[in-house]
């Protein structure tokens, strides 16, 4: 297995990312190789500097890097040497198995839907966020971002989507697929989520167990996975992100509180694309960066994109 990593991505880089590509070295399962995209004399320095013997990784070089700043689009197209360029063309020959970034999520976006693309049959791809639930599991949020604008059809399959990841890499046998709505009753909600709802309940995809409120999202007892258009999610990530901050902020000392930190989760797979794409923070830290590592490796053992492919034909000559 060969895992991709984007050195000149986040706030961070690269010294950052190498730190965190050593902790990850040590962790991978036998087997699995680290292939570095980015300048190579930086590279090498910051291993340096961290002590990290180079021969333990591939380093794949780029001149450029795609900044934050950059427009996404035509940064993708007018930074052909960036590191996530020459990465997502290194994807789609298979020249690794899965790629991962924390720099700009919209690059990322980008070089996903230019280069491997979506799965066929798949109306929009979407991203999931994880939400700590009160008895110690995960539930997961999708979109979380990706699709501020949404048909019904796409959120009936974002849980079909999210049912898919919820099985193959948290492992929950039959994931709960609930549809966040302000009311649990069936005729609760906006004209969006009432046409949802009518496809999501009659859908054979998934376990759909009904509308979930904002009020119920962090209990665990309704959802495995919470359904929502991108503009929603967004707003209940960053939500759950200041809860964080501002427990933190005040010094409080919570276990369940310290579940939110993004550091324990790395990064986020784009679901329904062909190959293995994790997106993480920007902000990320050595730990966060190890942590996306190993999600990778995670995704591209589940195979989560032949999954999707699977369910998309079984559904098709269902």
């Amino acid at each position: 297995m060969r895992i991709g990593i984007d050195v000149m991505g986040g706030d961070h880089a690269p010294e950052t990312v190498v730190q965190g590509v050593m902790q990850a070295y040590g962790e991978l399962a036998k087997g699995s190789r680290m292939v570095l995209f980015g300048d190579k004399e930086k590279i090498a320095t910051a291993m340096a500097q961290a002590g990290f013997d180079a021969a333990q990784v591939d380093i794949a070089h780029a001149t450029q890097a795609i900044e934050m700043g950059d427009h996404p689009a035509k940064a993708f197209q007018q930074k052909p040497d960036s590191s996530i360029a020459v990465g997502f063309h290194a994807l789609a020959k298979k020249e690794i198995d899965g790629f991962a970034s924390a720099g700009s999520t919209g690059a990322m976006l980008v070089g996903a839907m230019y280069t491997v693309k979506s799965v066929e049959g798949v109306v929009r791809p979407c991203i999931p966020t994880f939400i700590p639930q009160a008895n110690g599991k995960l539930a997961l949020l999708v979109d979380a971002g990706l699709n501020a604008d949404c048909k019904p059809e796409m959120l009936c399959q974002f849980g079909m989507l999210g049912a898919i990841y919820a099985k193959n890499v948290l492992g929950i046998e039959n994931p709960r697929v609930a549809l966040l709505s302000n009311g649990q009753e069936e005729e609760k909600g906006n004209l969006l989520t009432l046409a949802a709802h009518a496809l999501m309940k009659n859908s054979r995809n998934f376990n759909f167990v009904g509308n979930i409120e904002g009020n119920k999202i962090y209990f665990g007892t309704i959802a495995d996975v919470i359904v929502c258009d991108g503009f929603v999610g967004n707003i209940v990530l960053k939500q759950a992100e200041a809860m964080y901050a501002l427990a933190h902020e005040q010094g409080v000392k919570n276990e369940f509180f310290d579940r939110f930190n993004y550091e324990l989760y790395g990064g986020t797979p784009v679901i329904g694309v062909n190959s293995t794409v994790v997106i993480g923070h920007g902000h990320s830290s050595i730990q966060a960066v190890k942590v996306m590592i190993l999600q990778t490796e995670r995704v591209i053992k589940a195979q989560l994109a032949e999954k999707v492919k699977i369910a998309l034909n079984n559904n098709a000559h269902a």
